[in-house]
Order: C-alpha cells, then structure tokens, then sequence
C-alpha cells in the first residue's frame, strides 16, 4: 500500500475511534471470537460461562443474546467452526471441551480430555479441533465422532496452536531454553517440517492472516514479528509495546494487525510497512482481542476492574472502531 493509504487509514480511525463497553461476565474475560459471518461475537471468562453477543451491523452495536453454562472450570479459549456460523467450541480447565449449539442455544457435546485444557484451533476444513493442555499435550478431536482420535506428547512448553490456511501445516508456538520457536508439522502425519527460531523469548501466540499469505507471532520479548508463509522469512518486527504480547489479530483485509499486551495500549499496525495506524489506551492488561470478519471493528478484553469495587473484575467486552458523533 502506499503512503496516501496509509494516511488514509490513519484518517479513518481519527474519526472511528470510538468504542462501546458491554457486560458479559461476572469475571475476568480470557477468549473472544468471532464468527464466520460477523453476526456473533463469542467471550470465555473465568466465570465458567461462554456468552454470546449478537452484532448489529447497522447500528454496529452488540447485544447480550445468551449465556452458556456447564463448563466446572474457567474457559480459557474458544473458536468457532470455520464456516459454520452456529458452531463453537470452547476449551475449560474442567479437562473437557464443549462443542455449543447457537441456533438452539445448547452444548452439542462434551468431550473429556486428559489434561487441564488452555488452548484450542479449528482446522480450515472443520473436521477437526485440536486442543492443548497445561502437561503441553495437543489432542485431536474427530468433530464427525465427538472423539479424540490422537494425542500428541511435546517436550517443550506448548502455547498456542493453529492451521495453516490449506489445512496440510500444523503449526506451534512454544519455548525451548528459554528461546521462543514455531514448529511446523505437516499434517495429518504431525512429522516436523521447520522449526523457526522466531524470539530470543518464549514464543505465546501465533496468528494467521485471513488469506494465509503471513503469520504473526507475539513473544515475552515485547516483539511482535510478521512472516512469509510460504518463504518462512521475517518479513519485519513492531518493537513499540514493552511487555510480553500476549493477543493477536488481523483485520478482515490482512492489512492491519492489532497486538495486545500488559502495556496500557493495543497497538493497531499496517502489516505491509509497519507502521503504526491507531493506537487504543487501555487500563489494564489486554487478554484477547479480534478484528470483526468484514469491518473496521475490534473487539477486545481487559483485566478490567469493576469502578465500584477495585477487587471485583468487571468481566466486560468492548468494541473499538466506532464512528465519533
């Protein structure tokens, strides 16, 4: 893109840059998401629930539509079916994952799993979902038989997971000797392809643009870094945040790219030349954030506290990229 674009984008969010705040839990919200059509956003909190916002496009406003509750332990991360825009799963420290219903509001299964769960991915072509646990045990769970059909036993400590966008690469984001390395499986084999040495820190999270062209990576060393996908080369490092990046997003167009931390601000980059295009002040630190599937839109969680009571969380969600009145 060139400069007059970027100026332009820059523009754009000095007039939309307000946000919206909206309760969905009674604790601290650890996961949000999106799903394919943008008509619902997802949140997991500390408070064993999943709510479910609906979107409304035109007055691009939220609105609480249900809650989901039968997990014994914190939800620590969610995703919803890639193409299917009624189904999602959710990842709970209760050693289970829910598959959840969102035509009739109910959990379509429970499947037991071995470990304390903390992460978890939906493969591209939807037949699968794999989730890691607290021991860095990945299993894969059959969606068709509500099974798990494999588990997989790292050495290392296992942070985040996904596919690549053809669903032949499995990729993780993990530490070894205090280093932050992405292994690259080919899958299904799970036979390790690459190993990149991405940080001189552990590596947390791991996200892919939209059009699988490049990935992102977040670390403990305050960097972010973008990636050829297909050359596996560092394309260029965002240094401005000083604490570890905790949360990754790619706008709808793969142009932007917000980062999350403990620092009191989300940084929204411009991918092509990294340069920074909005910035979002913030309270606390940042655990999840996601750009909305066709618009400008972000939505985001905090370790917000309630104004009332500083010890109460406020398990609030909030949608930034607002039109200012």
């Amino acid at each position: 893109m060139t400069s007059a674009s970027i100026d332009q984008l820059r523009s754009y969010f000095e007039v939309h840059c307000k946000q919206k705040e909206y309760v969905g839990h009674f604790s601290k919200v650890h996961t949000l998401g999106w799903n394919a059509d943008g008509r619902r956003l997802a949140s997991g909190s500390y408070d064993k629930c999943v709510t479910i916002f609906l979107f409304d496009s035109q007055r691009d406003t939220l609105r609480k539509d249900y809650t989901y509750k039968g997990h014994n332990g914190s939800v620590d991360q969610l995703c919803w079916h890639p193409t299917h825009s009624e189904q999602l799963t959710s990842a709970s420290g209760d050693k289970t994952v829910r598959i959840w219903d969102a035509r009739v509001h109910k959990c379509a299964a429970t499947i037991p799993t071995k470990g304390e769960n903390i992460n978890i991915t939906w493969s591209p072509d939807g037949n699968t979902i794999a989730v890691g646990n607290k021991e860095d045990l990945v299993s894969f769970i059959d969606v068709r038989s509500q099974k798990i059909v494999n588990d997989h036993q790292f050495k290392f400590e296992v942070n985040e997971l996904t596919w690549n966008n053809s669903n032949d690469l499995f990729y993780l984001t993990n530490a070894q000797g205090g280093q932050g390395y992405v292994h690259i499986y080919n899958y299904p084999e799970m036979e390790l392809a690459h190993a990149i040495h991405a940080h001189p820190g552990n590596c947390i999270c791991i996200k892919f643009e939209p059009h699988g062209r490049y990935f992102a990576t977040g670390s403990v060393d305050a960097l972010v870094s973008v990636w050829d996908a297909k050359e596996l080369y560092c394309m260029r490092t965002l240094p401005r945040l000083e604490w570890p990046v905790r949360t990754l997003s790619f706008s709808h167009d793969g142009e932007l790219l917000a980062s999350g931390s403990e620092d009191q601000v989300i940084d929204v980059a411009h991918v092509a030349t990294g340069e920074r295009i909005a910035h979002i002040p913030v309270s606390y630190p940042t655990f999840t954030l996601a750009w909305h599937p066709r618009h400008f839109l972000l939505a985001y969680a905090c370790d917000d506290k309630d104004d009332r009571d500083r010890d109460r969380d406020a398990g609030t969600v909030k949608l930034w990229g607002l039109e200012r009145i």
